[in-house]
């Protein structure tokens, strides 16, 4: 194989390296930084796994010291969905759920929010720039 030949290749396979990395990166976003009284650390990404919208806590997040503290989406109607909560007893010391599947009747989602289900409180919310799905 000549040198022309190679060179070729070589910017072939580069070319669809970066449309694949692109095609990922394109699937993938994140939020505003969280706002709140006690969840105002870190930030939502929101994914697409195995055909699967899934949302995943950025790891400077710090899970807020309430009683109850929750997944809570809201879409971009303003329909408001309690999802999952953030702590369980399967959860020991400092682990928490930190990610989530976007349950299929959640039509998008423009805004996350740390909720306190005792407290019946919003804890601290994130946004999305557009709504996600």
């Amino acid at each position: 194989m000549n040198k022309a030949m190679q060179f070729a290749l070589r910017g072939l396979v580069m070319a669809a390296m970066m449309f694949a990395i692109s095609a990922l990166a394109q699937d993938m976003h994140t939020s505003s930084q969280f706002q709140g009284p006690k969840a105002n650390q870190g930030h939502v990404t929101h994914s697409t796994q195995g055909g699967k919208s899934v949302l995943t806590l950025s790891d400077d997040f710090v899970v807020p010291d309430t009683p109850d503290p929750h997944w809570q989406l809201v879409d971009s109607d303003g329909n408001v969905y309690l999802v999952d909560k953030l702590k369980t007893k399967a959860f020991i010391g400092t682990n928490y759920k930190k990610e989530i599947i976007v349950p299929s009747y959640v039509k998008n989602v423009s805004k996350v929010v740390i909720w306190c289900a005792f407290a019946e409180v919003n804890l601290g919310e994130a946004s999305f720039s557009s709504p996600v799905k």
